[in-house]
């Protein structure tokens, strides 16, 4: 799936949802950060039966370096970023691993 996720961000085939272009502006994270973690990215968690629709959860970084989660849907064979956001220390171990609740 990560495959057709890079082609279609390389096509210009995904939009963002509203609800991403608010986050990613209050967390300062540029649209072309986005773009590029979705394209050096891969997908640390998979979500088959979300009420949206099936989706993921991909990690990659900025041209900086920035660690960047975003969480892609599939509709009408386009690409949606949901939501995008830098990993929480108190919910992540790294930018990869999640820790488990208590």
């Amino acid at each position: 799936m990560i495959d057709w996720i890079k082609n279609q961000v390389r096509k210009g085939n995904y939009q963002l949802k509203v609800h991403a272009i608010e986050r990613a502006s209050l967390r300062g994270i540029d649209p072309l950060d986005v773009k590029e973690a979705l394209l050096n990215g891969r997908i640390i968690e998979t979500y088959p039966r979300d009420a949206r629709g099936e989706s993921c959860l991909v990690y990659g970084t900025n041209k900086d370096g920035k660690h960047i989660h975003v969480v892609c849907g599939i509709a009408y064979d386009t690409l949606w970023i949901i939501t995008v956001y830098e990993p929480d220390p108190e919910e992540w171990i790294d930018a990869v691993e999640r820790r488990r609740k208590q």
